[in-house]
């Protein structure tokens, strides 16, 4: 976990119709994720071309990554179908008012999109929540008829693929859309969550990759669950999280003043504030100083929370072309603010209808994979 840092002069944010058919191993798979990960680098700064270059560009290069398991044909098609299903995300956050980034791919995990201001009930995190899954779902309906028009088995494998993944999604499991859903239906759907997660990834026909990927969704929820009604259910939580800056300290030499050693350590003072509009609401901000040298450092914190402590942990001296630095590593230690009770204070109503809408969605996807097979074009 780290903070997105920026100094004092400037922000600095710390085709053939058929079924596809070609399987690589799970260590073929490592492989190519490890020429991905080698590539990291150039990977970062080509999403840095804009919101819509880093989607586009993170979108060829999640169907070049699926085209070495699959038939391009089919990667094109599964990557559009992911597309659907997450400006399905942006849609429904746009009704709600709420703004979100672009789309960006990853390879072999789908998509995401993050919120630049998160929801303030339940009912809006699952309306956002939902959105995904519906046009996905209709994305997929509209490829399986043209699939079925064209008596094509690529298409139709797409489509299949698309009623698959929003399926998986709807499993009440944060941060999948089902996790979602079920904060304005009932909290109770995450235990069952949690207990058919593990079934399904036990008996779930999927590369050992996917059933990796899969298991540390479901143990990464199993945490979380743990921390918030178990381990901290009557304690504070504390999170200590670490950033850095570099500060021009040739001003301190001039002045005589003693140059602190590496390892010196202090607390700083500080102070904090939430934007309340504008692009960055809900953004929490921590300014840190330190008088007597006239260092200030601003940081956003990665959640809301309530800070405890700022403490200066190592104090390196750097001799640069212009002059003298020093290399301050800073700890925070905070508390983060959990989900109040009111959050999920959600309507008899709307939790019918969410309900409802939830278990319509997964029958019609059951009944739309039963259809697939039945129609015959893939076995």
């Amino acid at each position: 976990m780290c903070l997105r840092m920026f100094g004092r002069k400037g922000d600095r944010d710390v085709g053939d119709d058929q079924k596809p058919t070609r399987k690589k191993s799970p260590l073929a798979i490592g492989g190519f994720i490890a020429v991905l990960l080698s590539q990291g680098k150039l990977l970062l700064a080509a999403l840095k071309f804009g919101k819509i270059g880093g989607a586009v560009i993170s979108m060829f290069i999640t169907i070049w990554a699926y085209a070495y398991l699959a038939p391009l044909p089919f990667a094109i098609g599964l990557v559009l179908m992911i597309l659907i299903h997450e400006l399905g995300h942006v849609l429904a956050a746009k009704i709600k008012g709420l703004p979100v980034s672009a789309p960006v791919f990853i390879p072999f995990l789908g998509a995401l999109i993050t919120m630049k201001k998160n929801p303030t009930d339940a009912a809006t995190e699952a309306f956002i929540g939902i959105g995904g899954p519906v046009l996905g779902t209709l994305g997929g309906v509209a490829a399986f008829g043209v699939g079925v028009y064209f008596d094509s088995a690529v298409i139709v494998s797409v489509a299949y693929a698309a009623f698959y993944l929003n399926l998986i999604n709807l499993l009440p499991i944060h941060p999948l859309d089902g996790g979602r859903i079920s904060t304005a239906v009932t909290r109770w759907l995450w235990l069952v969550g949690l207990v058919g997660g593990l079934i399904i990834i036990i008996y779930i026909d999927s590369y050992f990759s996917s059933k990796i990927i899969f298991l540390i969704i479901w143990a990464m929820f199993a945490w979380d669950l743990y921390k918030k009604y178990v381990r901290y259910r009557h304690k504070e939580e504390r999170v200590t999280v670490a950033t850095r800056f570099e500060f021009p300290a040739n001003h301190l030499l001039q002045q005589g003043y003693m140059i602190p050693g590496e390892s010196h350590t202090r607390d700083l003072d500080y102070i904090t504030y939430s934007e309340l509009q504008g692009p960055g609401a809900g953004r929490q901000t921590l300014i840190m100083s330190w008088h007597a040298i006239g260092f200030e450092g601003h940081a956003y914190l990665p959640v809301q929370a309530i800070v405890k402590r700022v403490q200066l942990v190592k104090a390196e001296r750097m001799n640069k072309e212009d002059g003298l630095h020093l290399g301050l590593q800073v700890q925070v230690e905070y508390s983060p603010l959990g989900m109040q009770e009111s959050y999920y204070d959600v309507p008899v109503k709307t939790r019918w209808k969410f309900g409802i809408s939830y278990l319509v969605l997964i029958l019609f996807l059951l009944y739309m994979i039963r259809l697939v097979h039945q129609v015959g074009i893939i076995s």
